[in-house]
């Protein structure tokens, strides 16, 4: 696998697992420089359907202009002389 570190191929290893992972567990380390890293997908969280309800806590909205905690937010609001603009993040 390749260590960011070394900046080369290195052997990785799996260290003990603390949290009963087993086989399954994404810890690996570097041999060489001992950098850790994770493997594979992220580990998948169950959303619980109506646990989030109505608005956020503190955030309201007076006259279409969303206020928190009673300052007006400038949420999704660009800076002065600013366009907004859409990107993909991976």
């Amino acid at each position: 696998m390749y260590c960011s570190t070394c900046g080369d191929e290195r052997l990785f290893e799996q260290p003990p697992c603390p949290d009963g992972h087993g086989p399954d567990c994404p810890e690996r380390f570097c041999a060489e420089c001992g950098t850790a890293v994770l493997i594979g997908l992220p580990p998948v969280v169950p959303v619980i359907a109506g646990a989030v309800t109505g608005p956020l806590p503190g955030i309201t909205t007076t006259s279409g202009t969303p206020t928190v905690h009673g300052v007006p937010a400038l949420i999704g609001t660009p800076a002065s002389g600013r366009t907004t603009s859409a990107r993909a993040v991976a």
